[in-house]
């Protein structure tokens, strides 16, 4: 073995890193008009490759789809034996081919110019079959593959998903795709668990432990003793306006039973928001040491959310 595997790691890397930069200062000239024609189609961003590119279709077409703009995956070879069908003049197709000579996108390429189906090519070679072909080509540069014979795809194909992610995040700021949009189409797993609001995971009616600025501490120990939050909330005139923990009670020792609810409370509680994330609400509740966060809408009381409740839901 001639270099060390790091060596070969940092030259794969530095080569590709090189090959992104110039891809940046060399963005191809139809970029936007690329955008504005998949914004406007009514259908759906069908995209191919053969191979390796085929790989990363499939992954554009999920990004694609996860930030707000239909897509799909067609298998060339799958396409010339009737999911040709799949690909309708609503639609519009982007076709991965490094050498932009692929044999198997011959019948997706008819299909398109058949059909007049928007035909976007990403290719290195402008003047390929390919290429010609397309009504739009985001050419990548002509740069060297990473791998130690020249010939596995690897630059290329780093290239081809990086400017898949190029048009995915430019349609999606074009069309003011936010967190909450994203967290419709991600409900599970990880992101779909930073993405809650606390409204998904809040405790509400008869759950909430709400005492009355005249209740008696003795009513007062056993709501929040049946609730199991270790907190009661004070509701006065129909808002919220305080709160009593276990802090409150040991500092209110002396004398506690004989004391009402409004004597003991602290006023003015932390509070959060229904729509609030819940990851920023576990925050909030780390960072001031809470275990529990009382969740308002105006002055009023709708909801409480424990840390375990943030827990529970994958939130750490």
């Amino acid at each position: 073995m001639s270099r060390h595997p790091t060596e070969t790691a940092r030259g794969v890397l530095e080569i590709e890193a090189a090959a992104l930069t110039r891809l940046a200062n060399e963005l191809p000239a139809c970029f936007d008009s690329v955008v504005e024609m998949l914004l406007t189609i009514s259908g759906r961003i069908i995209v191919s490759g053969m191979g390796k590119s085929g790989h990363v279709a499939a992954k554009m077409a999920a990004t694609f789809a996860s930030t707000g703009s239909p897509a799909q995956t067609v298998h060339p070879g799958e396409a010339s034996h009737g999911d040709l069908g799949m690909i309708t003049p609503n639609d519009a197709v982007i076709l991965i081919s490094n050498s932009g000579e692929t044999k198997e996108l011959a019948d997706m390429i008819a299909h398109c110019a058949r059909f007049s189906v928007p035909l976007v090519a990403m290719t290195r070679k402008a003047a390929s079959t390919l290429g010609q072909a397309a009504d739009h080509v985001l050419l990548m540069p002509d740069a060297p593959e990473a791998c130690a014979i020249g010939m596995a795809p690897t630059t290329s194909t780093t290239m081809a998903m990086a400017l898949g992610d190029a048009l995915a995040v430019a349609m999606m700021k074009h069309r003011g795709f936010d967190r909450a949009n994203f967290a419709a189409f991600h409900p599970g797993g990880t992101l779909g668990a930073q993405l809650l609001r606390v409204a998904a995971v809040m405790h509400k009616g008869d759950e909430l432990p709400v005492v009355g600025p005249d209740t008696p501490m003795s009513e007062v120990l056993l709501t929040m003793s049946q609730k199991g939050f270790g907190v009661a909330a004070l509701i006065e005139d129909g808002r919220l306006a305080g709160i009593i923990t276990d802090g409150d009670l040991r500092r209110n020792m002396d004398g506690l039973m004989a004391r009402s609810a409004g004597q003991v409370a602290t006023r003015d509680p932390m509070t959060t928001t229904p729509d609030t994330l819940l990851l920023e609400a576990l925050g909030q509740m780390n960072t001031h040491k809470r275990t529990v966060l009382l969740v308002t809408d105006g002055p009023q009381l709708v909801g409480l959310i424990h840390i375990h409740d943030a827990l529970r839901a994958g939130v750490a």
